[in-house]
């Protein structure tokens, strides 16, 4: 088990992944890359899941504090605008066959909650489920949170359409893209 890194929901994510055998190198978020005159935000993983496909991905830790995961409803979902700016330079950067993402990490702070199926990952005494977002899905439905901080949000309606389980993302050999509608649909790679 790692517990060197200073943020606990990257820390807990972390133990998932070794937990659950994916590959992946840790960024270190004191060293930004520059490219041109500007610095691109850095990432917190690169991901190499069973699937084959690179995974640049985003931690962003947020406290759910209902009762229930049924309906998705309560789980805040906002980044700032150059955390966007920064996986889509970085997904340019690397190039087609990385996929930029942000991995949501809940940590649960009631004692009795419905996971609706979802899988608890307990880490340091605390309970923590994980949710991933496509960056391209996430860029099509963002709206402006708050223009003073900087930040955008997806609407509920969006963020049900968009997100996906961790286990659903990381360990299953299928692939998502976004149908014409905007619908999430499952193509099979095998």
């Amino acid at each position: 088990m790692r517990d060197f890194l200073p943020n606990h929901y990257e820390r807990a994510f972390e133990n998932w992944l070794i937990d659950n055998h994916i590959r992946y190198i840790k960024v270190d978020e004191h060293k930004k890359a520059v490219f041109g005159r500007s610095k691109i935000k850095s990432f917190d993983f690169l991901l190499y899941p069973p699937n084959g496909q690179i995974i640049i991905a985003e931690v962003k830790g947020r406290s759910f504090k209902g009762t229930s995961l049924a309906k998705l409803a309560g789980l805040e979902c906002w980044v700032t605008t150059e955390d966007i700016e920064g996986l889509t330079n970085w997904q340019k950067v690397f190039g087609s066959n990385h996929q930029a993402v942000f991995i949501f990490a809940y940590k649960i702070e009631n004692i009795d909650v419905d996971f609706d199926g979802n899988e608890a990952f307990y880490f340091e005494a605390n309970r923590y489920v994980f949710f991933s977002i496509e960056l391209d899905n996430y860029r099509r439905f963002m709206k402006s949170r708050s223009p003073k901080w900087k930040t955008v949000n997806l609407p509920a309606e969006q963020f049900k359409r968009c997100v996906v389980a961790i286990n659903d993302f990381l360990l299953c050999p299928s692939r998502r893209s976004l149908s014409k509608g905007g619908n999430i649909k499952v193509e099979s790679t095998g």
